[in-house]
């Protein structure tokens, strides 16, 4: 067996590849030695490879806390209900749209891309939801997200470069628009549902924002706003025994 004769760029390439991984795995061990410290001791910061007080008990705590099962809930909920709804009426949109020949087709893509361009505000976003009357429910999370105009021209792209050879066979074997779309144009659309899917699937996943100001019941609240709660909560902790501490001292 040959050895590779040594090489400098291969030495510094090796070394670059090395930091990079090691720079995109610490987090999840930085983030694994707090979750395993005492949680008092872990205020005090300076926690980098190793746990300095080890214990398990934040892990129990997590897995006897309702709230957290509770919220875990929603956000699975919403993520697989708003990407398969957001996904299905997008890829319909741009199916439609793709069409040359579609009856006011530059109208309703104008129409669509209006809004990405000017914004309301909070305030006015707001009472629309309230007279739609979906704050405070599931739905807020959902109905809001499903559409976006982006996605719609992504998609509509990906359709475009379809030939349309296949559909007029299709037709000629007696199908009707909804069967080429579910026979032909989906299965093909494969590579561009699965990234608009990941595309919106992470987007509900991290939403914090609309649990945060458009909910108060608390057994409806996503994961991700509950944990900003509780961060919160730990900061004013901390702050507070600062406090304490300067003042004792």
């Amino acid at each position: 067996m040959r050895k590779r004769p040594f090489s400098l760029f291969g030495l510094f390439n090796y070394a670059i590849l090395t930091l990079f991984g090691f720079a995109m795995i610490y987090p999840f061990i930085y983030i694994l030695v707090y979750s395993l410290n005492d949680g008092k001791d872990s205020m005090m910061g300076a926690l980098y490879f190793f746990p300095r007080k080890f214990t398990l008990e934040n892990y129990v705590e997590v897995f006897d806390n309702v709230r957290i099962w509770k919220a875990y809930r929603i956000t699975l909920l919403r993520t697989l209900i708003g990407t398969l709804l957001h996904v299905s009426l997008c890829t319909l949109m741009a199916y439609a749209l793709s069409k040359r020949k579609l009856p006011g087709r530059s109208f309703f893509a104008f129409y669509i891309f209006l809004p990405t361009i000017f914004s309301a505000g909070f305030i006015p976003y707001f009472i629309t939801l309230q007279k739609l009357h979906l704050i405070n429910t599931f739905w807020v999370y959902v109905i809001p997200m499903l559409f976006n105009f982006m996605h719609i021209v992504i998609i509509r792209t990906f359709l475009q470069a379809i030939p349309e050879e296949l559909e007029e066979s299709a037709r000629i074997d007696g199908y009707g628009d909804l069967g080429i779309f579910l026979r032909i144009i989906v299965p093909l659309s494969g590579p561009v549902l699965a990234t608009i899917s990941l595309f919106i699937g992470v987007a509900h996943w991290n939403d914090w924002f609309s649990g945060a100001y458009y909910v108060s019941n608390k057994d409806i609240i996503p994961v991700q706003t509950l944990l900003q709660e509780m961060l919160m909560e730990a900061e004013a902790l901390s702050s507070s025994m600062q406090r304490a501490a300067q003042q004792g001292g």
